[in-house]
Order: structure tokens, then sequence, then C-alpha cells
């Protein structure tokens, strides 16, 4: 994917000294198996990660885990890999199976900056023109927004597009 932009004092506060591993663990706690070798590294604002993905929006999702921390002002996803099909020899026919089946229905996306004033209801009706779909937002960020009436401005998660 490449290199993102975030709001730099905007997100989750932490030490200063302390961001890579927040970061780390943040990612870990919510992704658990979905990503491997994991490393963080923070330098001038920018975030590098590195390591192997399941899945394409489990590195959608390291990504915002990794932006939306006080501080962050770029994210470098490029070392981010997904993991190719012959990683498990024994399952090599039925992973390729699930893989092909979940590429075709993992929907594409966007990625939306909250604004002041924002809801999750606000947000379903002006992407999907339903207010009630706003639980399909919070199911598609729930790594990233941890309870639906705590988003703010600046924070960025994930909007998935609509068959």
């Amino acid at each position: 994917m490449g290199i993102f932009d975030f709001l730099k004092n905007v997100g989750k506060k932490v030490d200063p000294d302390k961001v890579e591993q927040e970061i780390r663990s943040d990612i870990t706690d919510a992704l658990g198996n979905q990503i491997d070798h994991l490393d963080v590294s923070f330098d001038d604002g920018t975030v590098t990660l590195s390591g192997m993905v399941d899945y394409n929006s489990s590195k959608q999702k390291a990504v915002l885990l990794a932006g939306n921390v006080g501080g962050v002002e770029k994210v470098d996803d490029s070392k981010l890999t997904v993991k190719p099909l012959e990683v498990h020899r024994q399952e090599a026919e039925e992973h390729k199976a699930k893989q092909a089946e979940a590429e075709q229905q993992e929907p594409d996306f966007a990625f939306y900056t909250i604004q002041k004033g924002d809801t999750l209801s606000a947000i379903a009706k002006k992407h999907y023109g339903d207010a009630s779909k706003w639980h399909d937002l919070f199911e598609a960020n729930r790594e990233i927004i941890e309870d639906p009436d705590k988003i703010y401005p600046g924070q960025q998660i994930r909007v998935p597009a609509t068959d």
C-alpha cells in the first residue's frame, strides 16, 4: 500500500519514549495470530511496520492502529507483507480455496477521517445511505474503535464498500 498520512497530535496519548512498544502492543493485542514477526520502528513522526499478516484487512487495521497514536504523522507499511499461500504446505489447497473466497468476499474500502460532530450513524448515512448501518462500520473497525460512542476528530477508520 505505501505511506499513509495521519494528524500528528491526534490520537491515543503515549509516552514519546514508548511509542514503538505501545504500537507493537496495540497491534499484537488487536490482531493476535493474524500477524507474525511484527517489527515497529518510530523515527521523527514516522512509524515503519514490518512483518507478515494473514490478509489485506489485517494490514489495513495495523496501519490504522499505528496511525491513530499521538505523535505519529506517517505510517509506512511497505515492509508489511501478506502471507503467501505456500506458508501452510499440508493445507495449501484448502488455504488457497479459502484465500480466494476471502478475497472475493472482502470489499473494497476507503479510509475516512472523523470530523467534529461525526457519529458512526452519520458516517453510515453519508456512505451507505442508511444510518442503521453504523454497526457495519463498527464491526469493520472493531480493533480501532473500542466503544462506538467514543470516536474523535482526526481518528481514521475503514469504510468498506457495499455491494
